[in-house]
């Protein structure tokens, strides 16, 4: 199975797992099937939405990657429509609002790199922000 699959049906796991945590207080929370880029899950009691992110390789590296560009196009942070996001680090999920990513980005000024991920053919654009300074701007849910 190549690297895309993977990654797909491990990021479906930890959707599965946020919504199982948010469902507890929100009965009617649900994933957005298919394919819809403005966020992943919907808590219609609240009229709020979420991104789900997954950065297990911050465990080794320190570093959580958000990225902004793919192709040459706004993408991620930059296009999400989520009123929160939230990351699982392999160890912890930790929560956002996304004007708190863009004041933490702004505040911290990391550098944006240019790459090709693993499993991709084009480039896309992003910051690694140390994770301790990231969660800085966490908040509670």
């Amino acid at each position: 199975m190549d690297t895309f699959k993977i990654d797909l049906q491990r990021g479906e796991v930890i959707e599965m797992n946020v919504l199982s945590i948010i469902k507890k207080k929100y009965p009617k929370a649900y994933k957005v099937d298919g394919y819809f880029k403005d966020y992943d899950l919907y808590i219609p009691e609240i009229n709020k939405s979420i991104e789900v992110k997954s950065d297990e390789k911050s465990k080794y590296t320190g570093n959580i990657l958000i990225e902004v560009e793919f192709n040459d196009k706004p993408s991620a942070l930059m296009t999400s429509k989520a009123d929160y996001w939230v990351w699982w680090d392999g160890y912890a999920f930790k929560w956002f609002t996304r004007d708190l990513i863009h004041k933490c980005i702004k505040e911290l000024n990391p550098p944006l790199r240019k790459f090709i991920g693993k499993g991709d053919t084009k480039y896309k654009k992003a910051y690694l922000i140390k994770k301790e300074k990231l969660y800085n701007y966490s908040i509670k849910l």
